[in-house]
């Protein structure tokens, strides 16, 4: 079984199940990559802890009090926390719990939980590795992704012998564009875990920086390996191997697996939410439609109804952007200042309003340096003819050598334009 998780997303199905010590995770929003998946997406060192839910609030389709897979162990961390809330191994429990319920659901606000539960020890300097772990989670889900990151090598220097340690760091440093770092993981993990382990990784690697074609052979090779083959494992790896056709232009090939994938396991949001977004891309909207699902929906996965709903005019487009609109009221109101993709895309794709989604996409840049954010970071600079503003993704996509079918075409509009400087004044 694969034991460690790439990161955002909003990907975290890999863990259906609450371990008391040790955990492996995947996550998302692309790499939450944040998650993911469903991957998140913060102001700086503005970002507030979401509202912690009541004993018996339901966050979207399911609640702490109401998982199948976890309904005998989450109930009872919860209510072992609550009972003894200075009590780190409840807590660490507690939070590390809701943290999983947050990114499996697609819904962030249980981040705030999880930070409450680890409140008593947010500055402290002695924890033991699975402390610093979780902490540095919670931080990076708050998108403090310097803070996050120097917990988990904290944790890694404590008890260096854990595979999740080291995939999320590689995650952070991939999100943060330091391929350098990244590949240095791998390294140590092959050194660690084996090459098998640290191949997986590898992989991801060489379709962000330009090799999409290799990356598709060695991920052939993984999904069909003997101690792949639990679902959980299955999943992340198709999942990639989806992203690795798509970038590599074969889009058709990247349906195919994650259409397989997702009739596997119809509750992957991650796959779900590739499968609507590329849908969506290709124009077959009535097909985005029926892959968003059912309401209600998350943040993400309402962004893509909204979107189908428009191609396809069927009158409820109104109806959803009143949901997402009210939804970033609510948010507004809980005096909160994270950016999430979705808000990016309503801003920009949908076109609610160009100039105020450049400027949170140039906030966004300056946190974390993911492909999706550029295409709509560039998307907006070109609508507005300020081409320089997107320099940034150029350079990043220059030091990476990351291509693919959608950014790369308008990179090449952004330095054709006769004002472009490459950011220079």
């Amino acid at each position: 079984m694969l034991l460690g998780f790439d990161s955002f997303a909003l990907i975290m199905e890999k863990i259906q199940q609450v371990q008391p010590l040790r955990w492996a995770c995947l996550a998302c929003q692309r790499i939450l990559t944040v998650a993911a998946c469903l991957a998140i997406w913060a102001w700086p060192a503005a970002a507030q802890e979401r509202f912690q839910p009541a004993d018996t609030t339901v966050v979207l389709r399911s609640s702490i009090h109401a998982q199948s897979t976890q309904a005998g162990s989450l109930p009872a961390l919860d209510k072992a926390w609550r009972a003894q809330a200075n009590d780190l191994e409840a807590a660490l429990a507690y939070a590390r719990a809701v943290f999983i319920l947050g990114l499996d659901e697609g819904d962030l606000r249980w981040f705030g939980s999880a930070k409450a539960a680890l409140t008593p020890w947010w500055h402290a300097s002695d924890l033991p590795a699975e402390g610093f772990f979780l902490r540095g989670l919670v931080k990076q889900g708050f998108h403090d992704f310097g803070a996050g990151l120097q917990d988990i090598d904290k944790a890694i220097a404590l008890e260096p012998n854990h595979p999740e340690f080291w995939s999320w760091r590689f995650a952070l440093h991939l999100l943060l564009g330091d391929l350098r770092a990244a590949r240095q993981d791998c390294d140590d993990m092959a050194r660690l875990f084996g090459a098998t382990e640290a191949s997986v990784y590898r992989a991801v690697l060489l379709y962000r920086s330009g090799h999409a074609q290799a990356a598709i052979e060695s991920l052939k090779t993984l999904i069909d390996a003997a101690n792949f083959q639990d679902s959980a494992s299955q999943d992340w790896l198709g999942f990639h191997l989806g992203e690795a056709y798509r970038v590599a232009g074969q889009t058709e090939q990247a349906v195919n697996v994650w259409e397989k994938r997702l009739k596997a396991n119809g509750q992957s949001h991650f796959l779900q939410l590739s499968l609507a977004e590329v849908f969506n891309q290709q124009g077959k909207y009535r097909q985005a439609r029926e892959t968003a699902g059912k309401e209600p929906y998350s943040d993400a996965l309402l962004m893509q109804a909204l979107l189908a709903s428009r191609g396809l005019q069927d009158g409820d487009e109104k109806r959803l952007a009143g949901i997402f609109e009210a939804r970033i009221k609510s948010q507004a109101l809980r005096k909160e200042s994270l950016i999430e993709r979705p808000q990016l895309l309503y801003l920009i794709e949908y076109g609610k309003d160009l100039q105020a989604g450049l400027d949170l996409s140039i906030a966004n840049w300056e946190l974390q340096k993911e492909p999706p954010d550029a295409m709509l970071f560039v998307q907006a600079a070109l609508a507005l003819k300020q081409n320089n503003a997107a320099a940034p993704v150029v350079d990043w996509a220059a030091q990476t050598g990351y291509t693919d079918p959608q950014l790369t075409p308008l990179i090449r509009q952004l330095k054709a334009h006769p004002n472009w400087s490459g950011g220079r004044p």
